[in-house]
């Protein structure tokens, strides 16, 4: 009888204490605020990731705006300057040497294209009398770096069903002429 006296008087005191009720609020609360958290953290390498391959394509296109695959050939070279461009885009160099800036990117197609100055990218400076492009060639040409990136580590959302998440990106620079 004495247990169950001890055993009451413990519950009704244990009733009156608010540190029970935070025992209680915190095991709720606890496993969400752990998702939200996971959640940001993987947004939040998904958004570099992104902004790595953002920043290949931009170095991209404007080194193959600026490539002039005629000096080569002129001094008895050869140059792909679409080529070196991919190269740029994922591996910061243009010898496509060394660990990509994004892991598991690679130049090999769709991953990365790098496109100058296609027929259908030039356009006539002045149209009908209205100026286009301010050139002082007749037409502009467009260099287009095109990146997709698929994004594996999506982490806890792998728990939803949710698999690789594409990104896809590009850049445009207008092609310099020597």
């Amino acid at each position: 009888m004495a247990m169950f006296r001890s055993i009451a008087r413990r519950s009704r005191r244990f009733g009156r204490d608010q540190h029970g009720a935070v025992l209680v609020e915190m095991t709720l609360v606890a496993p969400l605020m752990l998702l939200l958290s996971a959640g940001v953290f993987e947004f939040g390498n998904l958004i570099h990731d992104r902004l790595l391959m953002q920043a290949g394509l931009t170095d991209a296109a404007r080194f193959g705006a600026r490539c002039n695959s005629q000096l080569y050939t002129d001094a008895g070279l050869t140059i792909d300057c679409a080529t070196v461009a991919a190269n740029i885009a994922v591996f910061g160099n243009t010898t496509g040497t060394g660990s990509p800036r994004v892991p598991n990117w690679n130049t090999q197609s769709p991953n990365v294209t790098v496109t100058i100055a296609a027929s259908a990218s030039c356009h006539d400076a002045v149209v009908s009398g209205v100026t286009q492009y301010r050139s002082v060639t007749p037409q502009v040409c467009i260099v287009r770096a095109d990146g997709t990136y698929a994004y594996s580590g999506v982490g806890m959302l792998a728990l939803l069903n949710i698999g690789p998440i594409t990104l896809n990106d590009f850049h445009e620079e207008r092609l310099i002429r020597f």
